[in-house]
């Protein structure tokens, strides 16, 4: 744990509070720390040539501790071991780092480590990273207030936890039917979305409330989208609002009422149709 200031340089990441030999499962990492940000860090040594037991040990504490960055430590790294980590970096949503440790002595000095990095992420891909973990914040607490609001309006949405990705649904009471809240940067939608295995029933489905589109509507209030891509399996029927997206939060108060009330009255127009659906 001595050693931290020194790993600290070798990454550039800023390592804090190091413990050692903390569990996870029936293991023992070598040692674990917080990043600046307050990320947990993994860091595996092995004072020997790189070997896949300690590269599959390294992944086994990435993931039993939910970790955003693991750090293997090796006196001899090989060549394909570096290609694992380089890949690794580009395909998953954590951080490594590979480095090589040797013992340099200065004069008559006592020997200290020196460290250097062999593998590491990339700066465009940690700046990708960075920016994909901003924009999940933001939808997560976008979501988290649009279901504040909307279950002033609705109980459909009411028992679904707010997400990260794009999208929350909630079940029509037909599989693979559902109402959903959608949000890009500055703009948003409400749709039914019709998605079975089976793209002919979700065909089907659509062109039974198609029929009904005149009276849908003037339930709704307002024209919807109707949309059905050739060579697409999924069909749905929206309604999008040009008030602001999850990057707009100065707008987020109108965003959420005009989606709720949009949802209210999208299921107060489709629901009695979707009870006389012809599935097959």
């Amino acid at each position: 744990m001595e050693n931290t200031d020194v790993i600290s340089e070798a990454t550039g990441l800023d390592l804090r509070d190091a413990e050692r030999e903390q569990a996870t499962g029936t293991f023992k990492i070598d040692l674990t720390a917080q990043d600046g940000s307050g990320g947990r860090v993994v860091i595996e040594n092995q004072l020997e040539r790189s070997d896949h037991d300690h590269l599959g040990k390294l992944l086994t504490y990435l993931v039993g501790l939910q970790a955003q960055r693991a750090i293997w430590i090796v006196a001899d790294p090989r060549p394909e071991h570096a290609r694992v980590i380089a890949w690794l970096n580009e395909s998953s949503s954590a951080e490594f780092y590979l480095i090589k440790i040797e013992a340099v002595r200065i004069g008559s000095s006592e020997p200290a480590p020196l460290l250097t990095l062999i593998a590491g992420p990339s700066e465009e891909t940690s700046d990708v990273r960075t920016e994909m973990a901003d924009r999940e914040r933001q939808r997560l607490r976008f979501f988290k207030r649009l279901l504040s609001v909307a279950k002033q309006k609705t109980s459909l949405h009411a028992p679904i936890s707010p997400g990260k990705w794009s999208w929350i649904g909630a079940g029509a009471g037909v599989t693979g039917v559902s109402y959903n809240y959608v949000v890009r940067q500055h703009d948003a939608r409400v749709e039914v979305y019709i998605d079975t295995p089976d793209g002919s029933v979700n065909r089907r489905i659509f062109d039974q409330l198609y029929k009904k589109k005149e009276k849908i509507e003037e339930t709704f209030g307002s024209s919807l989208e109707w949309d059905t891509k050739e060579g697409r399996r999924a069909c749905r029927i929206q309604k999008t609002s040009s008030v602001g997206g999850y990057r707009d939060e100065d707008r987020w108060k109108d965003v959420h009422e005009d989606l709720s009330t949009a949802m209210k009255n999208l299921e107060a127009a489709i629901k009695p149709h979707i009870k006389t659906l012809q599935l097959s």
